[in-house]
């Protein structure tokens, strides 16, 4: 990792020269990146980030610019840049770019300014949010104003369904997706090949995390379009669906990784309209 750097200038001096350098080793510098993939990651989430991030390197080649707030520090921009290369065939290899960024005072006010030069011209832009976004802050302004796409995770969030009323107001300025969805993706096909059977339902009680429970209930009023009561049984997994005290069929397979769900998510570029529409229903 090189030393710190402390303007946007400076960093764009310093992936040059890594380029070079993984060049001059023996890894001819192949720019495949498919995306700038931006994460904003308060304190306490950035083990929690790395090691997803980690997961992601060879699967999506991309920039990617880790934002790390620091409140309560003098007005500064401390960076890091590092290149990890990947074998593909004999003597050629694949990058991946990764800029971190700590942001405190004036800096960290105006992170939008910061990244902006740092975007792949050309390449969609997604950024993840880890824990629940300020929602009027300038800060979630300015990123969301500059990206293509915004990743929550709302397992991360207290105090649900509430947070999900501020994510509905959203979905027209950017394209959203919601892990906490992406984990309940067994489920739903599962859920509706009971139908007609579920028809009539009025009650689903679920054992799982707090998002997964208003989720799936939300998605049952959404395609059902009518008031569901939900019981909810907390676990830091989804383990059981009951539709009116019957336990639903287990689906088949197993639960995903971190990495794998995001890894999907930077896959998807459409609105998911189901989604929107369940997150809207899960506020009751």
């Amino acid at each position: 990792m090189a030393a710190a750097l402390t303007a946007v200038a400076e960093i764009e001096r310093e992936l040059s020269a890594l380029r070079a350098g993984a060049t001059e080793a023996g890894s001819p510098f192949q720019r495949t990146s498919v995306m700038t993939h931006i994460a904003w990651v308060p304190e306490g989430w950035v083990g929690a980030a790395e090691n997803v991030l980690a997961g992601l390197r060879e699967r999506h080649p991309s920039r990617t610019i880790v934002l790390l707030p620091e409140h309560g520090k003098a007005d500064e921009l401390d960076a890091e840049v590092g290149i990890d290369c990947f074998p593909v065939s004999t003597g050629r290899g694949i990058c991946t770019e990764t800029i971190r960024i700590r942001l405190s005072g004036a800096k960290l006010r105006a992170p939008g300014s910061i990244v902006q030069p740092l975007l792949v011209s050309d390449l969609p832009v997604f950024l993840r949010w880890r824990g629940e976004p300020e929602w009027d802050s300038d800060q979630f302004a300015q990123l969301t104003g500059v990206a293509d796409r915004l990743i929550v995770d709302s397992t991360e969030w207290d105090d649900l369904p509430a947070p999900y009323a501020r994510l509905v107001d959203v979905f027209d300025r950017i394209v959203v997706s919601d892990i906490a969805w992406a984990r309940t993706s067994r489920w739903r096909p599962q859920l509706a090949s009971l139908w007609p059977g579920i028809a009539d339902v009025r009650e689903v009680n679920v054992v799982g995390t707090h998002a997964q429970a208003h989720l799936l209930a939300g998605w049952l009023r959404s395609r059902l379009r009518r008031s569901i009561e939900l019981r909810h049984e907390v676990s830091d997994r989804l383990e059981g669906v009951e539709l009116d005290g019957k336990p639903a069929p287990f689906p088949p397979g197993d639960p995903p990784d971190p990495a794998d769900l995001l890894s999907e998510e930077l896959d998807r570029f459409a609105r998911d309209r189901v989604y929107e529409e369940s997150a809207r229903a899960a506020v009751v």
